[in-house]
Formats: structure tokens, C-alpha cells, sequence
């Protein structure tokens, strides 16, 4: 069996299909497949240690039977940018649009802080949403057709992101206080941390100059995950329909093809099931949910630990619902646009980075919590 097929089976937990190919008669050119072994624990299916650095990452189940956080000495850190590593997108974002109105001559058009707040929460951060309800509410330009609405809302963005890079790469907006002492304690103790910039509402651009801002020897112990490595992923490759499986029969690769496309129909599935049952929270479309939930797999990827055993620090309700689609444990760190925001589905909610706050062993005692 093909080595990449096989992990990526391993991580989609589909046990009765892997222990088919084990025993499955492998040719000739196919006895490599004989390094590679799984646990049959209906918990967990892992690649032997001995092999792990052959393989693009550890696979297991994505929602694991029993193994609570904590239990395993493996853990994996997984940062996004927004509201984590600095915050800047309330204030940044907000400052952006009103540089970008007064670019195009809107001058009705300006964002305070109760205005942009109100907007992103009912348009869950989906910016184009955010400026359909402020025009419908103030009035749209009187000389705007109609049909022209679409590219005057596009104009915005760009004048708007232009204005947002400039702003966060400056060294107005600093790191949030303590984020850079955890990664060096997570670094210090083995902890694999990966930086999750493709799914930042700045923009990964933008993201990538943030992270810039750790240093550079800090940046070289830790992973950055962006559009290319996701697109690169064995979750875009295979479940994405980006690839197929190669070096198995015909049989076993119809049955890895359903596999694969019975994990895309899960996701799916719950994606639709969280957009509609949970509108307090209103997660956002289905499409970029999908993209989150892609780049947290990803990223759990390159971190070498399995899903399971990867905890995703965030800062808004995108990201808390991916992890909940996937399995993967959660903590939310609050800015100054979540501050009075409630997130029941996450293992705990924290101020900011610090003693009495998060750091590594207060990660830990939480997970065993």
C-alpha cells in the first residue's frame, strides 16, 4: 500500500479497511507497505514510533473513542493570529474601513467602535455582509446602480486591506503580553507549535508580517501553515479531491475513494447541522468553515502529534466550531472583540497570555481538568 494512502486512512480511522490492506497480498513492489503497522485499539490508530519521521504526520481518529487531554504525553499547540497573537483586527480593521471610505470620497460613511462591533457580530466577520447591512442601514450612494454594488463593496476591500497592512505591520500594533514567553516554554519543553495564517481575516499577507514580528529565531522552532501548505495537505490531497489513492488494488482503492467521501460527506454534513442549529452563535457560510476546518487539519498535521492530542488556541467562533467538527480540543483567548462573548463548547476561556492566565502549565492542568 502507498505510504501516504495508508497514514491518511490511519488518520481517518477507518480500521476495517486498514487491517484489509495489512493482510491484503502486497507485490513485489509494494512490500514497503510491511513497515508500517497500526494499533488496533478501537481508540486510536497510530503509525509505529519507529517510523514516524517517514511519514508526513501521525495519524489517528478524529474523534477518538476514550483518551482524555492530558493522558498522553503528546501534545501539539496550534496558534491562530487574530485575536492571539496580537489584536489588532478590532481596532486595525475598524480604522482600515474608514481610511478606505475616506479614500473613495464616502464621507456619511464611518465606523465607530459600537457601530463596527455591532456589524461583526451580525455579520459574523464576513466583511462584504458587515458592509451590506451598514449601506441598507445609512443608504447606499444615490448615484450607485444596482447592479454595481458588488464591485463598490469590492473597491472597499481593497482600499481597505491596503490601509489594514499598513496599520498592523507598523509597530503601532505589538504582540499580545506573554505570547511570546509561552511559545518559548512550549518550545523549551518539546511542545511542536504550529501558526495557523491562512485562516486570519486580515489576509495571510498580512498574517505572515504578524508572525514576522516573533523573530526570526523564534520562527525557526515553530511551524507556519498557510494557503500552500494546506493546499498541500493530505486533507485537501484526498478528502478536497485533490489526489487518489495509488499502490492499491482495485478493490481496496474503491473502498479508500468511499472512505474519503464519506468524511467529506461527515464534514459536510455537520457544517450544515452547525449553521443551522447554532445561529446564537452563527458560525459563518458553509464554504468558509470548510476552509477553517481544512487549515486546522493541516495543521495538525504538521505537527507530527495526532489529531486528538492537538489543542487549538483561537479567539473567535469560527474557529471554536471547526475543532468541534473534527474533535479537536479547544481554548478561546479573549480580545476586545470577544470580551463578553460566551463559547460553551470550548475547554476554557481565557483573559490573555500570563501567570493567572494561559501558559503551559496551566494549559496542561486544564486539559487534565
Amino acid at each position: 500500500m502507498d505510504a501516504t494512502a495508508y497514514s491518511f486512512l490511519c488518520n481517518l480511522g477507518y480500521s476495517s479497511l486498514i487491517l484489509k490492506a495489512n493482510t491484503n497480498k502486497l507485490s513485489p513492489n509494494n512490500q514497503k507497505a510491511n513497515r508500517y503497522c497500526v494499533s488496533t485499539s478501537p481508540s486510536k490508530f497510530k503509525i509505529c514510533p519507529r517510523i514516524r519521521n517517514s511519514v508526513p504526520f501521525i495519524a489517528s481518529s478524529s474523534h477518538p473513542a476514550s483518551p482524555e487531554h492530558g493522558q498522553s504525553e503528546e501534545l501539539a499547540i496550534l496558534l491562530e493570529v487574530d485575536g492571539v497573537l496580537m489584536d489588532a483586527y478590532h481596532s486595525g480593521n475598524r480604522q482600515a474601513f474608514n481610511v478606505a471610505f475616506q479614500k473613495l470620497g464616502l464621507d456619511c460613511a464611518k465606523w465607530t467602535e459600537p457601530i463596527y462591533s455591532d456589524l461583526f457580530r451580525k455579520g459574523v466577520g464576513d466583511e462584504e455582509r458587515m458592509l451590506v447591512m451598514y449601506f441598507n442601514r445609512i443608504g447606499w450612494p444615490t448615484s450607485l446602480p444596482t447592479s454595481e454594488k458588488e464591485a463598490f463593496m469590492r473597491r472597499i476591500l481593497v482600499e481597505k486591506e491596503q490601509a489594514l497592512g499598513d496599520f498592523v505591520m507598523s509597530k503601532s500594533v505589538p504582540l499580545r503580553p506573554g505570547v511570546e514567553k509561552f511559545i518559548d516554554d512550549a518550545c523549551s519543553e518539546g511542545i511542536p507549535v504550529v501558526v495557523l495564517t491562512t485562516s486570519s481575516e486580515l489576509g495571510e499577507e498580512i498574517a505572515r508580517a504578524s508572525v514576522e514580528k516573533l523573530g526570526h529565531e523564534r520562527i525557526s522552532k515553530i511551524k507556519i501553515v498557510g494557503n500552500e501548505e494546506v493546499q498541500k495537505s493530505l486533507y485537501s490531497q484526498f478528502v478536497l479531491g485533490q489526489a487518489s489513492f495509488s499502490g492499491l488494488g482495485e478493490e481496496l482503492a474503491n473502498e479508500a475513494n468511499e472512505a474519503v467521501a464519506s468524511d467529506k460527506k461527515r464534514v459536510a454534513e455537520e457544517v450544515a447541522s452547525l449553521l443551522k442549529l447554532r445561529v446564537d452563535i452563527n458560525a459563518g457560510s458553509a464554504k468558509s468553515m470548510q476552509k477553517t476546518v481544512a487549515a486546522l487539519r493541516a495543521g495538525a498535521e504538521h505537527t507530527g502529534v495526532p489529531v486528538h492530542n492537538c489543542v487549538l488556541i483561537t479567539g473567535n467562533y469560527s474557529g471554536v466550531a471547526a475543532a468541534d467538527i473534527i474533535g479537536l480540543c479547544c481554548i478561546v483567548l479573549r480580545s476586545s472583540l470577544t470580551s463578553r462573548a460566551e463559547f460553551p463548547s470550548a475547554k476554557a476561556v481565557m483573559d490573555g497570555f500570563g501567570d493567572v492566565d494561559l501558559t503551559i502549565s496551566n494549559l496542561r492542568r486544564k486539559l487534565c481538568s
